[in-house]
């Protein structure tokens, strides 16, 4: 029986970890991991692709970007026949992109064309979606924009968070992978252009990005809310001097005339907003 495909791994977060395991799991012919050292200041609540791949005897990197000579020799020299991208945070360059004769895959955590870039999940629940998912596609120089190979829709409910949609779509890459690595080691992968008329593209988030504009409906501060919810930096509010972090709220009607941003009641701590009302379930203060 042949040897498996050589394949060289980036990898990070949830889907990182869970598509890294599903090689592992399907004994593929794992040659190193690229991935990150956890940065102590953020909130780390996804598994460790490092862990993962030193537990599993695999050499593991962690430079600080892929381009250098170094890099890309080593690289190189390990002859790879598929390079796969999941939530790598970095651009693999495309003298490494075209090194593997089968091609080279993102997990990307949207339905493309939608969601192109940074921050897809949070950006779907900003915009009242209803359904998102993986979506595994050809790698090309510029991101998101490859032919698919194949996706999963995975349903965002109404009381969703970010982290809840997130580990959804972790677990729809695993299978997406799965079910997709045969044709992906022969060499066979499908590729279905994407409709670029029907792209949409809005880019990473900051934490200032989180700050409430109560002149907009309710519905859709509650979805800024729990987009933006733990363990991101959270949607926040100054009410009377003080910074207010709202963590969840629900949206009420309201048919009183008063102008947005205005406390209805405080105990619950109910706010006005452009149309309807905002009841704060859960909050914390920063003086």
């Amino acid at each position: 029986m042949s040897e498996r495909p050589r394949i060289v791994v980036f990898a990070y977060s949830e889907v990182g970890y869970r598509c890294l395991k599903a090689l592992l799991g399907s004994g593929a012919n794992v040659q190193a991991v690229f991935t990150y050292e956890d940065d102590p200041g953020e909130n780390i609540w996804f598994s460790s692709v490092k862990e993962l791949a030193m537990g599993n005897g695999l050499p593991v990197f962690t430079p600080n970007g892929v381009e250098a000579t170094e890099t890309v020799d080593f690289i190189r020299s390990l002859k790879p026949e598929l390079v796969f991208s999941f939530y790598y945070r970095d651009i693999i360059p495309e003298y490494i992109l075209d090194m593997p004769r089968f091609g080279a895959f993102n997990m990307h955590g949207s339905l493309l064309p939608k969601y192109r870039g940074r921050a897809c999940v949070n950006w779907a629940i900003i915009h009242d979606e209803t359904e998102t998912g993986p979506t595994l596609h050809w790698m090309t120089k510029r991101p998101d924009e490859g032919d698919i190979v194949d996706q999963e829709k995975v349903p965002i409910g109404e009381c969703d968070t970010a982290m809840d949609v997130m580990l959804k779509i972790a677990d729809a890459a695993e299978m997406l992978l799965a079910r997709n690595l045969p044709l992906l080691e022969s060499g066979k992968a499908p590729r279905r252009e994407q409709d670029h008329s029907q792209a949409t593209y809005f880019g990473g988030r900051k934490p200032g990005d989180g700050k409430i504009d109560w002149n907009d409906t309710a519905r859709n501060i509650c979805n800024l809310i729990r987009a933006v919810t733990h363990p991101y930096p959270g949607a926040f509010t100054v009410l009377n001097g003080e910074k207010i972090f709202i963590w969840k709220a629900t949206p009420l009607d309201d048919n009183s005339s008063a102008p947005p941003g205005t406390v209805i009641s405080a105990a619950p701590l109910i706010i006005a907003a452009g149309k309807g009302a905002v009841r704060v379930d859960q909050k914390s203060v920063t003086r």
